[in-house]
């Protein structure tokens, strides 16, 4: 499939398309200065993205939605044109708090619709508005999970027009299964959005995924920060691999770049986080060159199989997803 900066959309499973590149919004409320967020996704608009992977969570739908609407307003694109992705949070995933998260992320955006609209993670918290919810103790405080029951509450904000396609985030194979083979499925999961990377290269997630006809959508494409407090800081600095370097120079391409284009090479999605304009542009530059068969098969080989993200203070939870091999 040739991709360009202008066409680079690829099918789901549910006739939509998906944009192969997006902006990821994630940032630390606290610390990122107002208006960061419109101001990035303005730019990547004006740059050529037509994707924007978002969260209620993340507290900034709100600047997404401004955005979006002003590139709108001012004839830049349409709104078919924009593809976001918004998360269902784990506080949210008994059936009847479904729909009214998802409207809360459409009243932020003051959108009609997103096009997709996936569960964050597998894992149930205790319901309510308290996104981190502990007890005194700060022991965490878990849900059962029911995830079928999720999924139902999904398919009815989809035949309402709330969203375009469904689909999940961190799902290993065992709890994409449970979705796949529930009985009555109206609407199979057409995503599944997880960390994937040259060091963490999600061999055989891919290849299920790909046999169920599941888009895998990269996060932390690039590595992530090095915040020991969320990250897996024993994993050496994926941007500074001296063989991902030495390909760099060799098409005269920055490290980041060849690191996307690596995997949107292989069909996978990505969406690298950034608010830093000149990173923006360049990360949107991965078109214009294509690795050879063996150039990719080099690259593989550096899979480390170990995340940066391993959500471990979840790991007792009984849908912690990474306890299983995939």
């Amino acid at each position: 499939m040739h991709l360009s900066t202008v066409n680079h959309r690829i099918p789901l499973s549910d006739g939509n398309s998906i944009p192969i590149i997006g902006l990821g919004t994630y940032s630390e409320p606290i610390s990122t200065p107002k208006a960061t967020c419109a101001t990035s996704v303005k730019i990547a608009i004006d740059t050529g993205y037509r994707h924007v992977d978002g969260a209620y969570i993340y507290q900034n739908e709100h600047e997404v939605g401004e955005a979006i609407r002003e590139k709108i307003a001012q004839g830049k694109v349409r709104r078919e044109d924009i593809f976001y992705c918004g998360k269902l949070w784990a506080t949210h995933l008994d059936p009847e708090r479904v729909r009214p998260a998802l409207e809360k992320t459409l009243k932020n955006l003051q959108l009609d619709y997103v096009d997709l609209y996936i569960i964050e993670i597998p894992m149930a918290f205790k319901p309510g508005d308290d996104v981190y919810p502990r007890d005194e103790n700060g022991k965490w405080l878990y849900h059962k999970s029911d995830l079928c029951a999720t999924w139902e509450a999904l398919e009815a904000c989809k035949d309402a027009g709330l969203v375009k396609s469904l689909g999940v985030s961190n799902f290993n194979h065992r709890q994409l299964e449970l979705i796949l083979n529930k009985p009555g499925l109206k609407y199979k999961p057409v995503s599944n959005q997880v960390e994937c990377h040259p060091y963490f290269t999600q061999p055989k997630l891919l290849k299920f995924c790909q046999k169920h006809d599941i888009v895998i959508v990269a996060y932390s494409p690039l590595g992530t920060c090095r915040d020991p407090s969320w990250v897996n800081v024993s994993v050496p600095p994926l941007l500074k691999d001296p063989f991902l370097n030495a390909l760099g120079k060799k098409y005269n391409k920055t490290v980041a770049q060849i690191v996307l284009r690596f995997n949107i090479q292989r069909g996978v999605v990505v969406i690298p986080k950034s608010f830093n304009p000149e990173r923006i542009k360049e990360n949107f530059q991965i078109f214009d060159f294509s690795f050879t068969e063996e150039e990719m098969k080099d690259i593989e080989a550096l899979n480390k199989n170990i995340r940066y993200v391993e959500l471990l203070m979840w790991r007792d939870h009984p849908e912690y997803p990474f306890h299983d091999e995939y």
